[in-house]
């Protein structure tokens, strides 16, 4: 049971870390290059695309996952709780940033009403907390890998 929940934690974190690099190495560049109309219409398509149920299954699933392996890691043999605790830890302080952060950026932005002058007050601000949710992310996916061959 701790290898597949271990092998669950590891693909949802390594799902989310791809997806904010993504953003960083991509999708905000790319909108940096558009008009302030483009990249606010496009900034609030993206984030109302991505309220779905497959995107909610990863993102909670990359905080729930390593929890439930790291209590069944702490009942039993402890092979794998140092750096499953820590890629607990690192993601959910990614999970923190984006609460506090990223999706009230995201809700000021949308109810904007298309208010293209919102962008001055979101994509810098936006873009340097994914950076470090990105780092924060591909760190905690490192840290499960580790886990996972320490279990094995």
């Amino acid at each position: 049971m701790l290898q597949l929940t271990l092998s669950l934690a590891t693909i949802c974190t390594g799902l989310i870390a791809g997806l904010f690099f993504a953003f960083s190495v991509a999708v905000m560049p790319g909108l940096r290059r558009v008009d302030d109309a483009a990249f606010v219409g496009s900034m609030v398509a993206i984030n109302r695309a991505i309220q779905n149920p497959l995107f909610a299954l990863i993102f909670f699933g990359a905080f729930l996952f390593p929890a439930l392996a790291l209590l069944l890691d702490l009942s039993g043999p402890q092979v794998a709780a140092l750096p499953l605790g820590l890629g607990f830890a690192l993601y959910s302080v990614a999970l923190g940033i984006t609460f506090a952060v990223n999706i009230p950026l995201n809700a000021k932005l949308e109810r904007g009403g298309g208010d293209h002058s919102l962008r001055r007050g979101f994509e810098a601000r936006w873009v340097r907390w994914n950076t470090v949710r990105t780092v924060l992310c591909a760190t905690a996916f490192l840290a499960l890998v580790v886990s996972l061959t320490a279990a094995a």
